[in-house]
C-alpha cells in the first residue's frame, strides 16, 4: 500500500476497555522499548500491556469495589484465575500484587476456565472476580476480564469509564512503593471441586441417564488452555463412551493450531483441507484425529451405533464449537454458537414445552438472521442485541426483574411505576450495573408472592461460541442461585445431551442432516481489516461518516431500501438494516483484537450484492484506518512483496518465526492471501492493497 504521512498522535479514550475488559499484546516493563514510559503511556502510545499496567489496572478496580459500601460491611475477598499463556507468571503475580496493595484479599484459583471465576465468587460471596486471559487471541497477547458480585455480571460501559478515570489519576510510582496489605489464599482444589459438582448436576448438564452419552466418541481440544484435563475428566464422568484429549501441552502456546478461533467462518471441513502441506487444517491435531477416528469407526457410525464428535474450546474455556463427523460424506460439520444454540433451544422446547414456550432466545447481531427466525418458529421470543455476552446477560436480568415484578404483590401505582422504569431501560439502554442493582432493590420481597414456573430464558447465544443457559448453583446453608454466564463446558454438555437424545429418535442419515443444519442458513460473511487505528472509528467521526455515506450509496444502487438502526448498547457500531430487516450490514471495531469488521447478513439470494458492497467498504477501511506505525502492518506489506511474483509456502516466508503463524493467519482472514497447492498466493484484494494510493 502506497503510504503518505498521517498524524499518529493517539487519542486518550474515556474508556480503555473493549467488549470484554482489556486485551493487548504483552511486553515486559523491563523491555528497552518500554523504558522511560509509564505503564499507561506504554498502553496508550504503543498498544502494549505490561505487568506494571496489569498491577495498576487491578489496583484501581479493587479500590473502586471497596469504595462502594462501608468497608466494614463487605467482604474484601477477590477471586483470581488465569489461563496458561503466562508461563513466566510475571503478569499473574502483578495482578495478585495489585489486589493485595489495594487492601483486597486474594482467593487464588490458578489455571481455571473463565466461568469458574464468577461461579466461585458467587459461591463465596466475594467482592469481585478477575480472570487473566486474552481468551481466543494468540499467545503473544494477554488481558483481564472483570466480574462484579451482582449476579456475576461484567462491567458495563459507564463502569468501565469510572475505572478508566480512576486509573488516569494514579501515580504508578507511588503504587509501586505500597506494601502488600491483603493476604492470599490458595483455593484451587476447592474451586475445581465446585466446578466438577456444578457441571455434573443434571439440572446443569441436562444428562438424565448414565448411558445417555455412551455411543459418543469425543475428541476434546482445550486449545492448550484452561480446560486441559478438566473438560476431558468431566466428560468421562458423564458417561461419554470414549474421550480423547489433544492440544493439552504445557508450553503456554494457547490457541495455536487449535481452538475455536481457527474455525470461525468455516461451516465444513473436507478431507482435502487436512492434506499436507497446503491444506489449511493440515497441522490441527483435533481435526486430523477426528478424521482418523471417524474413518476407523465408519461402519458403526453409518449404522447409528457410534457418533464421532469434537468439543473445541478457546484458551479460557468460555467458548465452544462442536465438530460432527459425517460418515456418509467423510467430512466434518462445524457447529458454531448459532447451530449449537438452536439445537439446545429445540431440545428444551420439545422436552419441556410448558416451561419454555414463549421464553427468550437472545442472540447478537453477528448471528445468522435465520437463527432467530428458527427460534421464533419454535414458539420462542427472539431478541437481538449488540456484540458481547455482557449484553445478553443484561437482557436476561431485565427480563428476570420483569418476572420478579409480576410475581410480587404491590399496589397498582407502584407496580406501574416499576414497570415503566424497566420499559425505559430497555429502550434507552443500561450503562452501569448499579442501575440494575438499585432497581432490583426497589422491588420488595413480599409474603405470598405468586410463583411463576415458566422460564425467562431458553438460550442466549453469540455466534462465536458463547452460549448461555440458566444454571443452578447450590450452596451449603444458603439459598440456591440461578447462574447465567458464558460457559464452554456447560454448552458442550448441553449440546451433546441434545444431539445424543435426538440420535435415539432418528435414523443415522437423518440425524446427521438434522444436526449439521439445525436451521436453514442464510448468507453470512465477515470481512476484516487488522492493524488499524481503532480510535478513529466512532459515532459521527470523520471515518464513520465516510463509511455511512458509502454504505447508503452502494446499498441503494443495489436496489435496497435503507434504514439506520441504533443499538444503545453499542452506539459506535454502524448498523444498516436493508429491505425491512431482510438483510443487514454493520461495521464495528472489535473489542478483543486490533481489527475492524464489515459484517454481511441476509438471504442466500443477497450474497452477490452484499459481497460487492462489503468489498467497497473494506477497501475504504483499509485506506482510512491502517496503522502505518504498527510492526504487523509493515510485515504484512513485506510478505505481500515476497509473494507478488510467485507462490510461497509458510515455512519459506522471510519473517520471524515468533510472528509468522499469527501474521499469516490474519492475512488470510483479511483475504489478502490464500492457499493454493503451490503455496500462498496473493488475492485480487491483496494486489489492490499493495498498489492502492491512500
Amino acid at each position: 500500500m502506497k503510504s503518505k504521512t498521517i498524524p499518529t498522535q493517539k487519542i486518550v479514550p474515556n474508556r480503555l476497555q473493549g467488549t470484554d475488559g482489556i486485551r493487548r499484546e504483552i511486553k515486559s516493563a523491563k523491555d528497552s522499548e518500554c523504558k522511560g514510559s509509564t505503564p499507561l503511556q506504554t498502553f496508550l502510545e504503543k498498544g502494549w500491556i505490561t505487568e506494571e499496567f496489569m498491577e495498576l489496572y487491578v489496583y484501581c478496580y479493587i479500590k473502586n469495589q471497596l469504595k462502594k459500601k462501608p468497608v466494614s460491611s463487605i467482604k474484601k475477598t477477590f477471586v483470581i484465575g488465569w489461563d496458561p499463556r503466562d508461563s513466566s507468571g510475571i503478569f499473574t503475580d502483578a495482578v495478585i500484587r495489585g489486589v493485595r496493595k489495594a487492601g483486597g484479599e486474594a482467593l487464588i484459583l490458578g489455571i481455571v476456565p473463565t466461568p469458574l471465576v464468577p461461579l466461585f465468587m458467587l459461591h463465596e460471596g466475594a467482592a469481585g472476580g478477575i480472570m487473566v486471559t486474552a481468551s481466543h487471541n494468540p499467545k503473544d497477547q494477554n488481558g483481564i476480564k472483570l466480574f462484579l458480585p451482582f449476579h456475576g455480571m461484567k462491567p458495563l460501559p459507564a463502569d468501565d469509564v469510572n475505572l478508566t478515570q480512576t486509573l488516569l489519576k494514579q501515580n504508578f510510582g507511588a503504587i509501586k512503593k505500597i506494601s502488600l496489605r491483603g493476604k492470599k489464599t490458595d483455593c484451587r482444589q476447592k474451586a475445581l471441586q465446585l466446578f466438577r459438582n456444578f457441571s455434573l448436576m443434571q439440572e446443569n448438564s441436562w444428562i438424565d441417564s448414565p448411558d445417555a452419552l455412551k455411543a459418543l466418541i469425543l475428541v476434546v481440544d482445550p486449545a492448550f488452555g484452561a480446560l486441559k484435563e478438566i473438560a476431558a475428566q468431566i466428560f468421562k464422568e458423564t458417561g461419554v463412551g470414549k474421550v480423547i484429549e489433544v492440544n493439552a501441552g504445557k508450553s503456554g502456546a494457547v490457541n495455536f493450531r487449535s481452538g475455536v478461533a481457527d474455525l470461525e467462518g468455516c461451516p465444513r471441513i473436507t478431507a482435502e483441507m487436512i492434506l499436507k502441506p497446503t491444506g489449511i487444517f493440515h497441522s490441527h491435531k483435533a481435526i486430523i484425529k477426528l478424521f482418523e477416528i471417524g474413518r476407523a469407526n465408519k461402519k458403526s457410525a453409518v449404522a447409528g451405533k457410534k457418533r464421532i464428535a469434537g468439543a473445541i474450546f478457546d484458551a479460557d474455556g468460555d467458548r465452544f464449537f462442536c465438530l460432527k463427523y459425517d460418515p456418509f460424506q467423510d467430512t466434518l460439520w462445524v457447529l458454531s454458537g448459532d447451530e449449537t444454540a438452536i439445537l439446545q433451544a429445540r431440545h428444551l422446547v420439545s422436552r419441556y414445552p410448558n416451561k419454555y414456550q414463549g421464553s427468550l432466545y437472545i442472540n447478537t447481531v453477528e448471528s445468522d438472521l435465520n437463527a432467530s427466525a428458527s427460534a421464533k418458529s419454535m414458539g420462542l421470543t427472539p431478541l437481538l442485541t449488540a456484540v458481547g455476552d455482557k449484553w445478553i446477560l443484561l437482557k436476561i436480568h431485565l427480563a428476570l426483574l420483569e418476572q420478579k415484578l409480576l410475581s410480587t404483590k404491590l399496589s397498582p401505582k407502584t407496580q406501574r411505576g416499576l414497570k415503566n422504569k424497566i420499559a425505559l431501560l430497555k429502550k434507552v439502554g443500561v450503562t452501569q450495573v448499579g442501575t440494575l442493582q438499585s432497581l432490583e432493590a426497589s422491588i420488595p420481597k413480599t409474603q405470598g408472592a405468586k410463583k411463576i414456573n415458566s422460564a425467562v430464558l431458553a438460550v442466549g447465544s453469540e455466534e462465536t461460541g458463547h452460549n448461555i443457559t440458566t444454571a443452578l448453583l447450590t450452596r451449603a446453608k444458603k439459598a440456591d442461585l440461578s447462574i447465567h454466564s458464558g460457559n464452554g463446558l456447560k454448552s458442550a454438555l448441553n449440546t451433546f445431551s441434545a444431539t445424543e437424545y435426538l440420535a435415539t429418535t432418528l435414523p443415522s442419515k437423518r440425524y446427521i442432516k438434522a444436526v449439521r443444519q439445525p436451521f436453514l442458513p442464510g448468507f453470512k460473511s465477515t470481512l476484516y481489516a487488522y492493524y488499524i487505528r481503532q480510535e478513529l472509528f466512532f459515532k459521527d467521526s470523520q471515518v464513520w461518516k465516510k463509511v455511512k455515506r458509502l454504505l447508503f450509496q452502494t446499498t441503494k444502487q443495489c436496489g435496497y431500501t435503507v434504514k439506520t438502526r441504533n443499538f444503545p448498547d453499542d452506539p459506535d457500531m454502524l448498523y444498516i438494516s436493508l429491505s425491512n430487516g431482510k438483510a443487514g450490514i454493520f461495521v464495528r471495531n472489535s473489542g478483543t483484537e486490533n481489527k475492524i469488521s464489515v459484517n454481511l447478513r441476509g438471504r442466500k439470494s443477497d450474497s452477490v450484492k452484499l459481497n460487492k458492497i462489503g468489498l467497497e467498504i473494506l477497501k475504504l477501511l483499509f485506506s482510512q484506518l491502517k496503522d502505518r506505525d504498527n510492526h504487523f502492518y509493515k510485515m504484512e506489506l513485506y510478505v505481500l512483496s515476497q509473494i507478488a511474483s510467485r507462490p510461497i509456502i509458510d515455512a519459506d516466508l522471510e519473517i520471524k518465526n515468533q510472528y509468522k503463524s499469527r501474521l499469516i493467519n490474519e492475512m488470510r482472514k483479511q483475504n489478502l492471501i490464500k492457499l493454493s497447492p503451490e503455496g500462498n498466493r496473493m488475492t485480487p484484494l491483496g494486489k489492490w492493497y499493495i498498489n492502492a494510493p491512500v
